[in-house]
């Protein structure tokens, strides 16, 4: 079933399970191992790239002014026990949608010339991560939310495991490990709703009142779920491993799109349906998301490996959107979403410039660089650029989002605002130190004085990044209006539900 404002055709399906169709291509492939692999490269990029097209229908035909799901699909999967295949898109999730569509292309092309090692497996697990990513964020039925949250796992932990660094296999495991035990919790969370509900389905799940009690255990469940994913501190240790380890184009994806996961798990479920619970539990998530703020940018501060730098930072940033979330107003809803696609965008493009010098010096160690302006001008610009918008510069995508996040923090409490403010001291420190380290400076290293800079390939890479960064900070309100209407509507019903439980506290308190 296609209702009639969605474009005629089914298509979040298409779109969720178009690379699958690629996957089986891929493995269809034959002949010597050069061909083949130049053969993967293609059908991958091919794929990759008809999907992120059909993708832009979401964003060409999507109502700005709707609240609820839109492109609604849905067919009887277990009907009698009101499980079914519901996928549908909201002002929340479509963004991340084409976030993920986009981020796939770009993957494939800076894996191009790095990955020469079982290429057609390697593009297949690409493929099939997007499939994940796209179903988990068009997901209206929890039970399939579930299944492709899970799914996330697999071909992640294989492009860690397989094609990753010295350590891979313990930072693939750790990562594996740490995302699974938490939502096994999730699952029981899952279970215990669709008992009292009856039915998995999202919007159903929205207006069905759970008791005080029952939403307290049931936060916790999610919590456990979502806070590995964010990371939150402290269970944030899998993160540096898996991004050192993993290849560079695993890195782009897993701080470009699956650190989102559980901010959206908290958007998607905790705020609106456990509102008590939230209200209850906000103190705890505002004290979790300074920790991370300030602790984590200290440590980023004492790195030696670029790709631990970024990843703390990532732990700082996601630690402003966790602070957004639960401030339960639209500024700082709104600032955490704009905070995630920014950081999706920008956090990408800055593992993708510590990828190109990795291709060609094989070292990620800061200290072994320095002076690369004299011979990467281009390089030494874009990466400039993304440092900026890191730092969260005016005119950025980074200055945005935290603005935002901390209007809403303000309206909370001024300490609250001023604490979750030291994460821009802080970024300017660690990421101008990384910069100044690597790009100024006397070029002395015999080795780096016939470095090449950014090559025609690399060039395309970045451009749309960079474009999307400035097109993000000059014209915020071009995506901002996608989610306004929903983040509006959740806002509104957080605080009936508040006013109707103290209401029902009060009128119990004055019954003899």
């Amino acid at each position: 079933m296609i209702e009639a404002n969605a474009a005629g055709f089914p298509v979040l399906s298409l779109v969720t399970f178009l690379p699958l169709l690629g996957v089986a291509i891929l493995m269809t492939l034959r002949g010597d191992d050069e061909t083949t692999a130049q053969n993967a490269r293609w059908t991958a990029l091919w794929t990759s790239l008809i999907v992120f097209l059909m993708s832009l229908v979401l964003w060409t035909r999507f109502d700005l002014h709707e609240a609820g799901y839109q492109f609604r699909e849905s067919a009887d999967w277990l009907p009698a026990y009101g499980i079914g295949y519901r996928m549908g898109v909201d002002g929340i999730s479509v963004l991340f949608v084409l976030l993920s569509t986009a981020l796939t292309p770009v993957c494939i092309l800076a894996s191009w010339d790095s990955v020469r090692a079982r290429v057609r497996e390697y593009m297949a697990a690409f493929l099939l991560l997007e499939t994940m990513m796209v179903g988990m964020f068009s997901a209206s039925d929890f039970l399939l939310f579930y299944f492709f949250f899970e799914g996330v796992l697999i071909p992640m932990y294989l492009i860690i495991g397989i094609w990753g660094g010295p350590r891979r296999v313990y930072a693939s495991l750790k990562f594996f490990l740490y995302t699974f035990a938490g939502s096994v919790l999730m699952l029981l969370s899952l279970l215990a709703m669709w008992h009292q509900a009856g039915s998995t389905d999202i919007t159903t799940l929205l207006h069905t009142p759970f008791s005080p009690r029952m939403q307290f255990w049931l936060f916790l469940g999610f919590l456990a779920a979502f806070a590995v994913k964010v990371p939150m501190w402290p269970v944030h240790t899998w993160l540096p491993d898996a991004h050192v380890e993993a290849p560079t184009a695993g890195s782009v994806i897993l701080a470009g799109v699956l650190l989102k996961m559980g901010a959206y798990g908290f958007l998607r479920f905790s705020v609106p349906m456990l509102p008590i619970a939230a209200q209850h539990f906000a103190p705890l998530m505002f004290a979790l998301g300074v920790i991370a703020v300030i602790y984590t940018s200290l440590v980023a501060l004492a790195q030696e490996d670029m790709k631990k730098l970024i990843a703390y930072s990532s732990v700082a940033h996601m630690g402003v959107v966790t602070i957004g979330i639960f401030t339960f107003n639209i500024q700082g809803i709104d600032g955490a979403l704009f905070q995630m696609i920014s950081h999706g965008v920008v956090s990408a493009a800055l593992f993708l410039c510590v990828g190109v010098i990795y291709d060609r010096m094989h070292t990620r160690e800061i200290a072994r660089y320095g002076g690369l302006a004299d011979r990467m001008p281009a390089y030494a610009f874009v990466f400039m650029l993304f440092t900026m918008a890191s730092i969260g510069l005016p005119g950025t995508s980074g200055f945005v989002g935290e603005f935002l996040v901390l209007v809403g923090a303000f309206q909370v409490n001024l300490w609250l605002a001023l604490l979750g403010s030291f994460g821009m001291v802080l970024g300017a420190a660690y990421m101008l130190y990384l910069y100044r380290r690597v790009i100024f400076g006397q070029l002395v290293r015999p080795d780096l004085k016939s470095i090449l800079d950014l090559s025609p390939r690399e060039m395309v890479i970045f451009a749309p990044l960079a474009i999307l960064t400035i097109w993000l900070g000059i014209y915020p309100s071009s995506f901002t209006s996608f989610f306004g209407a929903t983040v509006s509507a959740m806002v509104d019903q957080h605080a009936q539900a508040l006013n109707l439980a103290h209401a029902t506290t009060k009128l119990a308190g004055a019954v003899p």
